[in-house]
C-alpha cells in the first residue's frame, strides 16, 4: 500500500498517510487517459461557426437574364454560390462536438492520472491550509516555500478565504475533490491535496 508524507504549510513533515493501492498505485492506462481528455476538450468547443447557404442570403429569385441567346453562361438567380455575395457551398453550421465515454472509462482514466502523478512524485498532501483572511501574498509565500510552479490544489469543501487568496496567482488552480478531472491533473505539474480530500477522492473512486 502506498505511503505518503503529510506536511503542514511550513513544509514540515508532520505525519504519514496510507493511500489506497486501487487509486494511487494502479497501472497507468494511457489509452483511456487520451480518450477522456479528448472528450473533455471536445466538450469545450463552442461549435458556433456558421455560414449562409444560397437559401439564407438576401437577393431576388428573378433570373438576371434570359436563358439563351445572350452568349453568357446561364444563371438562375443572384444568390448562386459562384456569384459575389452569393451563398456558401457546404459551409460550417453550428453544431456540438461533445461526446461521452462510459462512466467506468472516466473512472479508470482518473485513477490512472492520479497513479501517474503519485509515481512521478508530483503529489503533495497538506494537513491543512489555515487562512483567517484573504491574503494573496501569504498564499504565494506557501507556494514559494514548497517550490511549486504550475499547481492544482484539491480541497475537500468550500473554503472561500483560501479560494479567493489563490485566484489571482498565475498557474494555480483550486478545485474541490468532486471536481477533480483528468485534464487538470495532466495540465498542472504538481497536485496538492488537503488530507480530507484524499479520503473523499478514494471513497468516490473505490465505491
Amino acid at each position: 500500500m502506498p505511503v505518503a508524507g503529510v506536511y503542514d504549510i511550513e513544509n514540515n513533515r508532520v505525519a504519514e498517510i496510507e493511500l489506497s493501492e486501487a487509486v494511487f498505485g494502479a497501472p497507468v492506462n494511457e489509452d483511456v487517459i487520451y480518450e477522456v481528455v479528448r472528450m473533455q476538450m471536445a466538450s469545450r468547443r463552442s461549435g458556433t461557426a456558421s455560414t449562409k447557404g444560397r437559401s439564407d442570403v438576401s437577393g431576388s429569385n428573378k433570373k438576371p437574364w434570359r436563358q439563351k441567346g445572350t452568349g453568357r453562361a446561364r444563371v438562375g438567380n443572384s444568390r448562386s454560390p459562384i456569384w459575389r455575395g452569393g451563398g456558401i457551398i457546404f459551409g460550417p453550421t453550428p453544431h456540438g462536438y461533445a461526446f461521452r465515454v462510459p462512466k467506468k472509462v472516466r473512472r479508470l482514466a482518473l485513477i490512472s492520472a492520479l497513479s501517474m502523478k503519485f509515481k512521478e512524485e508530483r503529489i503533495t498532501i497538506l494537513r491543512d491550509f489555515p487562512m483567517e483572511e484573504i491574503k494573496t501574498k501569504r498564499f504565494q509565500e506557501v507556494i514559494d516555500r514548497f517550490g511549486f510552479k504550475k499547481t492544482l490544489f484539491v480541497i475537500d469543501q468550500q473554503r472561500p478565504v483560501l479560494e479567493k487568496s489563490s485566484r489571482n496567482i498565475r498557474d494555480v488552480k483550486m478545485v474541490r475533490s468532486e471536481g477533480v478531472n483528468v485534464y487538470d491533473l495532466l495540465k498542472y505539474d504538481h497536485v496538492v491535496l488537503l488530507e480530507p480530500s484524499v479520503h473523499k477522492i478514494e471513497g468516490a473512486l473505490i465505491a
